[in-house]
């Protein structure tokens, strides 16, 4: 018979042993790699599909996909990419706000659970508006992943290898999208577009199921939801008379941070407070309206410039191939260099002023396989920021406001990124009516971005990560000793 208040039964210790941090992480990742693989199913030839066409005659071809079936415009068509961003931009720092009061992973299992249901409902959309609510829910469902997944792997990671574990996270990204080109075009082209989003919703619905059953790590920085009951110990001590005074101050004070707008708005200033996250997420900022156009439009830009026949699996295979040694890359030299602050800016401005080099010399060439050789490499240089600049957004504030740090980076770097980058490229398309000259204009933005970096590099960056709220501390330590008196 197991003894009352025995802490390593056969069970809890058995599935503490499976759940490992890298099986966790694991996890993680795979479910990183499908949200991304829906944006590129949905940016995809055989998804995304052609606007119908008119010949001097006035005989119109049938369009094809998601643009053809509801007759979209190249601007409408954008609107869809910024629809989906639209509901990860409101809900992400609400997820971020929620987490201090409720468990952040039951948050992360709810919110994939409205991904699902929505991807779904994009396959039986059959009117422009209701595939563009449906993508507004995925970006909802999305928000609560994107903005507690990576202070979980943060906390989960060996000291020596935070970078890597945050760039296998991250690697996800440009394999996602690249894989979510090849699916969406396949998947397409033979079984019709709305295929993609069922097939999608089906795999997403296994980790759904998953993350309500498995028992994460603590979250560093935030009180486990899940044990609310004081300590029973014999031996406790009873506060004195100034301690009571201060449990009865601290016990106002807590009254009135259990006012979610007032914590937000307290998190808010603190955060946007750090200097060096400022100068991080406008940076981001600009990398991303490049990255966004890049990924919207790269297969149509592709087929526009070059005539490739197979542009989804051309770029497709191209960025997943790119994507992983450039994020694996950035993340490896990192950690061999000192994963200071100021190391992480010089590794973001470098990789990106090359990159940028690279990728606009290749929209300069006329022959496609110098293009495919010289876009190859500044592919790789572009991708290596994506573990160092979230490194920075959770090593710039302290453990409790990592939530909050990387909702706001979320947001800020789509409501000025890629949310306008897609419909704004489009619109140039649209007047422009040239792919070379409206991706090189593009291009040309990444510059601005290493700039940005650049200035971090002469910032005196502290590593917060390990501090602590002075307040929060406090506060714990005298209501649970507070409550631990009451039970003497």
């Amino acid at each position: 018979m197991t003894k009352v208040g025995h802490k390593d039964s056969p069970v809890t210790s058995t599935t503490k042993r499976f759940w490992t941090p890298g099986r966790f992480v694991a996890i993680l990742c795979i479910v990183n790699l499908i949200n991304y693989v829906d944006r590129g199913v949905i940016a995809s030839n055989g998804v995304n599909g052609s606007a119908r066409t008119c010949d001097a005659k006035g005989i119109c071809s049938k369009g094809t996909g998601i643009q053809g079936e509801f007759n979209l415009s190249n601007f409408e068509d954008g609107l869809l990419s910024s629809a989906f961003m639209a509901g990860l931009l409101v809900a992400s720092p609400i997820f971020a706000g929620l987490s201090k009061s409720y468990n952040p992973f039951k948050i992360i299992s709810f919110g994939l659970a409205v991904w699902t249901v929505a991807a779904t409902g994009c396959g039986f959309s059959y009117k422009f508006w209701m595939i563009a609510v449906c993508r507004m829910l995925v970006g909802v469902g999305e928000a609560s992943f994107i903005s507690l997944a990576a202070p979980y792997i943060d906390d989960s990671a060996p000291a020596a290898r935070k970078n890597l574990w945050l760039g296998l996270f991250y690697m996800c990204i440009p394999a996602g999208v690249a894989l979510g080109y090849v699916f969406g075009g396949y998947v397409g082209d033979h079984i019709g577009w709305r295929w993609a989003f069922f097939i999608e919703a089906i795999a997403m619905l296994f980790f759904v199921v998953l993350t309500f059953c498995i028992k994460p790590p603590q979250l560093k920085g935030f009180a486990d939801k899940d044990l609310k009951k004081p300590s029973t110990s014999s031996d406790t001590v009873a506060p004195t008379d100034a301690e009571t005074s201060q449990i009865k101050t601290v016990t106002l004070k807590s009254k009135s941070k259990k006012n979610p707008l007032v914590v937000f708005g307290k998190d808010l200033k603190a955060l946007f407070s750090e200097k060096v996250f400022i100068v991080n997420v406008l940076g981001y900022i600009t990398y991303n309206f490049v990255i966004g156009a890049y990924s919207y439009w790269g297969p149509k830009a592709g087929f526009g410039i070059y005539k490739m026949k197979n542009a989804d699996m051309i770029f497709g295979g191209l960025t997943i191939i790119c994507g992983i040694i450039g994020t694996l890359g950035g993340s490896y030299v990192l950690d061999r260099i000192n994963s200071t602050l100021t190391n992480t800016f010089k590794l973001l401005a470098a990789s990106t002023l090359f990159g940028a080099a690279f990728c606009f010399a290749a929209f300069c060439m006329k022959n496609m396989y110098a293009f495919i050789g010289l876009f190859a490499i500044g592919e790789i240089l572009i991708f290596a920021p994506q573990a160092p600049v979230n490194f920075v957004c959770l090593h710039c504030v302290r453990p409790n406001l990592r939530p909050l740090s990387m909702a706001c980076s979320t947001v800020l770097i789509h409501v000025l990124g890629d949310v306008p980058s897609s419909p704004l490229y489009g619109k140039m398309q649209d007047r422009l009516k040239n792919w070379r000259t409206s991706t090189l204009i593009i291009t040309s933005i990444l510059f601005i971005a290493a700039i940005i970096w650049s200035i971090g590099i002469f910032m005196n960056s502290v590593d917060r990560s390990n501090e602590e709220s002075e307040d929060d501390e406090v506060e714990e330590k005298l209501q649970s000793k507070a409550e631990n008196s009451s039970l003497v």
